[in-house]
């Protein structure tokens, strides 16, 4: 892994910008969490509609605890266990741009240990949204050469790794409700 590349991509986030990246289970388009200009230019380039909620990353259970009003218990036992790349979404995100979060005031967020995603984050200091790699009603891709060239000539920056892996598959969701309701939503 080249440091240096990746030190680009922060710096690209930082000013607002948005980038293609690889992540725990597919490619994603990313920006800044917390940043509305940011926000808004990725749903301007893949074209998603106002209203609906975007998934992000975290690096570590402090930042988790930083953008989750409250972490309910069960889900620390829930990433604890999980074997594979499993998004949970909370009742109630914190201090995201507008758009991020669902109109209930939900997020989806999850917790990776993926080495590129982990550096950028870190770098970063904030959440990173990781939205699906395609135009809004599109399929997602699977792999890197899946991608439109017309999106990748619409990021500011591409993360120059892992382009020649084999397909992902999306992460689980599980939603936690406000009662300690739990709902797998995609296994």
């Amino acid at each position: 892994m080249n440091k240096e590349e990746l030190k680009e991509a922060v710096r690209i986030l930082r000013s607002g910008g948005v980038i293609l990246y690889p992540t725990d289970t597919i490619w994603g388009l990313g920006c800044d969490a917390t940043n509305q200009e940011a926000v808004d230019r990725l749903r301007a380039v893949k074209g998603r509609e106002e209203g609906k909620a975007m998934l992000v990353l975290v690096a570590e259970d402090g930042m988790l605890q930083r953008y989750v009003k409250d972490v309910p218990k069960v889900a620390w036992d829930l990433i604890d266990c999980a074997d594979k790349p499993t998004t949970i979404i909370y009742p109630e995100g914190i201090h995201f741009a507008e758009g991020v979060t669902a109109e209930d005031g939900s997020i989806g967020i999850r917790k990776t240990d993926d080495e590129t995603c982990v550096f950028m984050i870190k770098g970063l200091n904030k959440p990173l949204v990781s939205t699906s790699a395609n135009f809004a009603g599109q399929p997602s891709p699977s792999v890197f050469r899946e991608i439109s060239e017309e999106l990748k000539n619409k990021v500011d920056y591409i993360v120059p790794f892992r382009q020649d892996e084999q397909g992902g598959r999306a992460s689980a969701v599980i939603k936690l409700g406000l009662g300690g309701q739990i709902s797998i939503l995609r296994k």
